[in-house]
């Protein structure tokens, strides 16, 4: 089976790959649904979708990062994205590592293992001491998201969009630590 696209991490059941305005369709699935955003502080139409689409292009040519397309290495379909991002996080420019799965593929361990890769990717290809996730305090999948890839509590703080806003953070410290147990369990 042949992609045309540039693959930027694999995993066991996926793969990311650099996202473009031919996605929109399955990106449009997963921004537009409101349960998956359910905790985000509005609803996305047709215009913040293809927005969504041209900010990560133009992260890929600025930073050489942004959120990818997560697709299932078995069939090519994309259900959702996962990246690495510079957010604004407490009044900071910090590196986060975001997630969005299509609801009927969520439960799977999808958002955990591409948010692995990336926090691997970044660890292995950036100089940045610590990588974040942020989300809703309300949002507990996301938060256990980003446990599940060895992040812990950071803080909370509020804001205009989120109400309450937490904030799990891994240094690249704790991460060495982490690979380096998993390489001796293995």
């Amino acid at each position: 089976m042949a992609f045309d696209f540039k693959k930027i991490l694999e995993t066991e059941r996926l793969f990311l790959r650099e996202m473009n305005m031919s996605d929109y369709d399955a990106l449009y699935r997963v921004l537009a649904d409101p349960v998956i955003m359910g905790h985000y502080p509005y609803a996305f139409d047709e215009s913040r979708v293809r927005g969504w689409i041209e900010r990560n292009m133009n992260r890929y040519r600025e930073n050489g990062f942004g959120l990818w397309a997560v697709c299932l290495k078995e069939t090519g379909e994309m259900i959702g994205d996962c990246g690495l991002t510079l957010q604004n996080i407490n009044g900071k420019m910090l590196p986060e590592i975001g997630y969005h799965i299509r609801r009927d593929c969520q439960r799977r361990g999808y958002a955990g293992e591409a948010a692995k890769a990336v926090r691997d990717w970044a660890f292995r290809n950036t100089d940045y001491p610590a990588l974040y996730s942020y989300c809703k305090y309300t949002n507990v999948p996301s938060i256990k998201t980003a446990e599940a890839v060895g992040m812990r509590f950071d803080c909370e703080y509020p804001d205009e969009a989120n109400g309450t806003t937490h904030v799990s953070v891994i240094t690249k410290q704790d991460w060495l630590s982490l690979d380096r147990t998993l390489k001796q369990e293995s």
